[in-house]
């Protein structure tokens, strides 16, 4: 479906008629705009325009003046009105079915006719809006539609999986079904001109049994999180910055299906009565879905992508997450056993630095680990791995991750590596750390290293045991060694800003020293975080131990007057 969309500038008086395919059109100021108004009373970001079959919707992205409907302030998502005029700044606009430019697709065929295609389009002015990034993206949708229909026809899944073929053989059975369907509509002559056929095919194949447009994003390994709200705005991350797609879904089943294909096959459920689930992905990717009542803008899914190559301590210090010393630093630590805490807010990065650190436990020893989700991917042979499972339909069967703290406690763990702590698995895992179980690591949402000692207590008291305030401090002083805490900066980089040693108990506090700090020295024209990341002077009070395990550091690396790379020697190691 094609739109038109006058605009009239109060400026010049007249009219200027814009075509506008199906899609997602970013009205404002800012040069990334598709609607670009160099008016001063329109803000950088000021209304997203959603165009989609008949419908045409308007949102005001929280605008300094705000976005009018036949001179009436709107709030939120609203359809417009067939004779609806809108205000911008000092600009008028309508938006309507553009029936005389371009016409619809016949019924009987797969797209507009050849002659259609082949039409010259409408001219533009001579300051044309941004186009969207794929002019046939409205001709595509309607065929896929179509080829869809055909395919259920013709593919009867249902019996398919009655019948036992597997998850390959019935993806194997779609392919053939959908490149028959294309090849017969393009030796017909029915495929609309400028459409490729083989992607025509694979994004049909991804809509009937993948995750639809989410497999472009996660096959771009730029993307680093996937963000939707509801079927019409998809959001993505690229280097720490939040960016509109111009992809969508057709409407909020087709997000449901896609919900549903992530959540099933791990044995979890989404519906009303549990409007909310957190599930992964094959490669370990982290998903959270909520849906309506509790969604008011549709179906919402949230991806954080996972590498799919494992970082290594090399791509840490190219990143300039942390500097080498502090990588052999850390080494030394999981060597020796010491109990380690990963902090940081969400996003910061704690579960990739937590599957960084887990990779310095040896081999010969045998690790389990607790999780939510599993997103884990340790590279040792012998792993046990646990993951927590939600309620059934019957609100029965739940099986927390306390209750898995527990149970590893029973299987004979070397280490025991909890994904993340919040809640009252807390006091589990600090008894754990204070009766043998040393060497253990997990994760904690906190802001600081210091915020980590208040959160753990609260978790305790949250586990139901009543304990004063010194008990669970003694517990945390003597269960926690090392915290280690990450960040995600106003760049958007992932820096480690804090390596502290937790010393002992004084009175009522627990006492801290760091090791090693960043310290930001500014931000550069581009917005690039400076600064830098080094030993703070402090010796940990275990590095005289480290002797006795084999284990051999200059002690230069505290030295914040030294610039010296300094590598852990090992005993026995050449």
């Amino acid at each position: 479906m094609a739109f038109a969309l006058d605009l009239i500038k109060s400026d010049e008086g007249e009219a200027t008629r814009y075509i506008l395919e199906d899609g997602s059109y970013l009205i404002g100021r800012g040069e990334n705009c598709a609607l670009q108004l160099p008016d001063p009373g329109v803000s950088e970001r000021h209304a997203l325009l959603l165009l989609r079959g008949q419908t045409a919707r308007l949102e005001d992205l929280h605008s300094a003046n705000g976005t009018y409907i036949n001179g009436s302030p709107i709030d939120g998502l609203v359809d417009l009105p067939p004779d609806g005029v809108v205000q911008i700044g000092s600009t008028m606009m309508r938006v309507s079915p553009a029936k005389d430019e371009i016409a619809p697709p016949a019924e009987e065929e797969y797209g507009p006719s050849q002659q259609e295609t082949e039409e010259p389009p409408v001219s533009r002015p001579e300051t044309p809006p941004v186009p969207p990034p794929d002019p046939l993206a409205g001709v595509r949708r309607q065929v896929k539609e179509q080829i869809q229909r055909e395919l259920i026809a013709r593919l009867d899944l249902k019996r398919l999986t009655v019948a036992g073929v597997d998850r390959a053989g019935l993806e194997r059975q779609a392919t053939d079904k959908i490149h028959e369907i294309v090849e017969q509509v393009r030796k017909s002559g029915k495929l609309p001109k400028g459409i490729d056929a083989d992607r025509l095919e694979r994004e049909v194949f991804n809509e009937a049994l993948r995750l639809g447009p989410l497999e472009e994003l996660l096959a771009d390994d730029t993307v680093t999180e996937i963000m939707v709200n509801g079927p019409h705005r998809v959001y993505v991350e690229r280097g720490g910055k939040i960016q509109l797609t111009d992809l969508q879904f057709l409407d909020d089943a087709s997000v449901m299906a896609i919900i549903e294909r992530i959540v099933s096959p791990i044995g979890r459920r989404i519906d009303e009565s549990q409007p909310y689930v957190d599930a992964r992905l094959a490669d370990g990717s982290r998903v959270n879905a909520i849906i309506p009542p509790l969604a008011l803008s549709g179906p919402t899914v949230t991806i954080r992508k996972f590498a799919k190559k494992t970082l290594t301590v090399e791509d840490f210090i190219r990143f300039g997450t942390w500097s080498r010393n502090a990588a052999e630093f850390m080494k030394a630590c999981v060597i020796m056993r010491k109990n380690i805490i990963v902090a940081g807010g969400t996003g910061s990065g704690k579960t990739t630095l937590l599957n960084l650190l887990s990779g310095f436990i040896p081999h010969d020893e045998r690790i389990v680990t607790v999780e939510d989700a599993a997103e884990l991917r340790l590279v040792q042979p012998h792993v046990v791995r646990l993951e927590a499972r939600p309620p059934n339909i019957e609100g029965r069967g739940a099986v927390t991750i306390r209750d898995l703290v527990k149970n590893c406690l029973r299987m004979r763990p070397d280490r025991i590596i909890v994904g993340e702590c919040r809640g009252g698995e807390a006091l589990d895992m600090l008894q754990a750390m204070n009766t043998g179980h040393d060497g253990s690591l997990t994760t904690v949402h906190a802001n600081s290293p210091r915020d980590v000692i208040s959160r753990l207590e609260t978790m305790v008291l949250m586990s139901g045991m009543e304990l004063p305030s010194r008990a669970i401090r003694e517990q945390i002083a003597s269960a926690v060694d090392v915290i280690i805490h990450e960040s995600r900066l106003s760049d958007g980089s992932r820096k480690v800003v804090a390596i502290s040693e937790v010393t002992g108990l004084e009175g009522q506090n627990v006492v801290m020293q760091d090791i090693f700090t960043f310290r930001q020295s500014g931000v550069d024209e581009q917005g690039r975080v400076h600064g830098v990341f080094r030993p703070t002077g402090a010796v940990p009070t275990f590095y005289e131990h480290l002797k006795s395990r084999g284990l051999r550091l200059d002690p230069a690396m505290f030295d914040p007057n030294q610039d010296r790379e300094v590598r852990l020697e090992i005993a026995g190691r050449a």
